[in-house]
């Protein structure tokens, strides 16, 4: 037992090295040694994990992928979401008010998280064929999220759910771009300047939470 415990705290520690390396460095400039090194652990080590830098960056999507399920939770329109024909425990939340409460837990996390981050990074690479999409996971939710609203009569009449998605989700995602380099921008004040502006636009006048707080 206290091998398999030892096991699993040392692929924790790579991962989270790889990660932290990932995030800052880039794919391709990440080294296998230096990942390690700040593991704290042998390159054996390592590789008894990991076969090569590859299968790390995907475990590290892996996991990525999972917590931002967990952030948002399945499709709002979906069998399992709170639509409709949903049975989901959310079912009667305002669809306005779980994009905005979602999305603040979203910017929580990527300054918490460094998985979820690299996670969002990793899917930028150019010289990383990434078999997660993060952006494009999160751009299907903010899209089924939408999509409810309008059902529900919850937009701004003339409002369309396809032209709403371009603007939160390139607004978002330029946010997790530039939160690389200054974390102001994945500030919860920043977000809710954004949400501020958009929400008297989206939803009908004295509707939805106004103050996107």
């Amino acid at each position: 037992m206290a091998i398999q415990e030892r096991a699993v705290r040392t692929r924790a520690a790579v991962l989270r090295s790889a990660a932290e390396i990932f995030d800052t460095d880039g794919f391709v400039s990440a080294s296998l040694s230096a990942i390690a090194q700040r593991a704290g652990v042998s390159s054996g080590a390592l590789h008894f994990h990991f076969a090569n830098k590859g299968t790390l960056a995907e475990a590290i999507e892996t996991a990525a992928e999972q917590r931002l399920r967990r952030i948002t939770g399945p499709a709002p329109d979906g069998p399992q979401g709170y639509g409709p024909q949903g049975d989901g425990p959310q079912r009667d939340i305002d669809p306005i008010q779980n994009l905005v409460d979602t999305s603040h837990q979203l910017f929580d996390r990527l300054t918490s998280d460094i998985i979820l981050r690299a996670g969002f990074t990793l899917g930028c690479e150019p010289a990383w064929p990434s078999p997660v999409d993060l952006h494009g996971q999160w751009r299907d939710w903010i899209e089924s999220t939408l999509r409810h609203a309008s059902q529900l009569g919850a937009l701004a009449e003339g409002t369309k759910p396809e032209d709403v998605v371009t603007v939160v989700a390139a607004s978002t995602v330029g946010f997790e771009a530039l939160g690389r380099k200054d974390p102001v921008w994945l500030s919860q004040q920043r977000l809710s300047q954004f949400w501020q502006f958009m929400l008297p636009r989206l939803v009908p006048p004295g509707t939805g939470p106004q103050k996107g707080t």
